[in-house]
């Protein structure tokens, strides 16, 4: 039996000119009007993003391919990864996979909160692909010390930085993703406005509860520096444009709450994302930069983990087991 590692991802277009087809697939089909797809163009024309091919790869897949590299070298074996929403896709690396000779897959979602919205479709997308192949499917790694450890390295630089240059204490404004609000539900209205044949849900999705706990744990981990549970919140950023409400409270919000309460600026560190893309890059450091600057604060944004070697130590242990992750196991016929 020869074993391999996917990881997957979102994904990410490569061209302004691809954005339409991107957004399909990120919406299972489902046309979205033009000035949704012009304004997702100008986000990520902000970014860099272009009609035509740059010289590297967009930041997410750039990162992405880089962290599979980098875990490849650390484990000494293969290691593969496959997007949801664009190329490589993860049913064409499966292809590929089975091509050379691999039989059975462990899976790592790099995304490490469990969702529905997320894990629970790349587990979808992978199982129809793998067919005639064991996999073995992480569902969730949220509490994982090392992942802890590498968002605090990157968030007590920033902090140091801005309590000094703001002569206080600035709080930190931890943050993951937001999702439809039907997705965590159970019953009628976990499928209220969903694609057909979307099961009902019987049971909470584990997400939002996952999300802030990695929070809490990099709060724990810059204890050692002074930081305490007065020293920072949370909130869910860049809830969706449309298809119903979305989860909060909102990154704007909560901003808008802080200047109230007297603050005079605010670190962000989003742990929901292992690197930079335009949820980073267009949303935090222009959008909120924006918003927090015309309620009189000064926001500060953590480094994204990008190559972080403790992230990568962090991926080895998951993937090794030496750390014991929520795991489904199965044997596709």
């Amino acid at each position: 039996m020869k074993e391999a590692v996917l990881l997957l991802a979102h994904g990410t277009p490569d061209v302004l000119g691809e954005m339409a087809e991107y957004l399909s697939k990120v919406t299972g089909g489902r046309a979205l009007p033009q000035e949704v797809v012009e304004e997702l163009q100008h986000r990520y024309g902000e970014i860099g993003l272009g009609w035509e091919l740059g010289e590297e790869p967009p930041p997410l897949t750039k990162w992405t391919l880089t962290q599979g590299f980098l875990l490849e070298k650390a484990l000494g074996t293969k290691v593969y990864v496959g997007m949801r929403n664009w190329h490589p896709y993860i049913a064409e690396v499966v292809d590929e996979m089975r091509a050379d000779g691999v039989t059975r897959i462990k899976a790592l979602c790099l995304a490490p909160q469990n969702s529905r919205t997320s894990v629970g479709l790349y587990r979808r997308v992978l199982m129809d692909a793998a067919v005639g192949m064991e996999v073995e499917f992480v569902t969730g790694w949220a509490e994982q010390p090392l992942l802890a450890q590498a968002f605090a390295e990157k968030t007590w630089p920033v902090w140091a930085q801005a309590c000094a240059e703001a002569g206080r204490r600035v709080p930190v404004l931890f943050t993951a993703h937001s999702v439809p609000c039907r997705t965590i539900m159970t019953g009628a209205a976990s499928i209220a406005g969903a694609r057909p044949g979307t099961p009902v849900q019987a049971t909470p999705d584990p997400y939002p509860v996952e999300a802030k706990r990695t929070a809490q744990l990099v709060a724990e981990k810059l204890s050692v520096v002074g930081f305490t549970e007065q020293d920072w919140v949370f909130a869910f950023q860049s809830q969706g444009i449309s298809g119903g409400p979305w989860i909060g409270p909102t990154v704007e919000d909560t901003l808008k709450a802080l200047k109230e309460q007297g603050e005079v600026g605010v670190v962000m560190q989003p742990v929901g994302f292992l690197c930079d893309h335009v949820e980073i890059l267009y949303d935090i450091d222009i959008a909120f930069r924006k918003t927090a600057e015309d309620l009189g604060l000064k926001l500060w944004r953590a480094e994204s983990l990008n190559d972080s070697a403790t992230l990568v130590e962090a991926l080895v242990e998951v993937v090794t087991g030496r750390y014991q992750a929520d795991v489904d196991e199965v044997v596709v016929a």
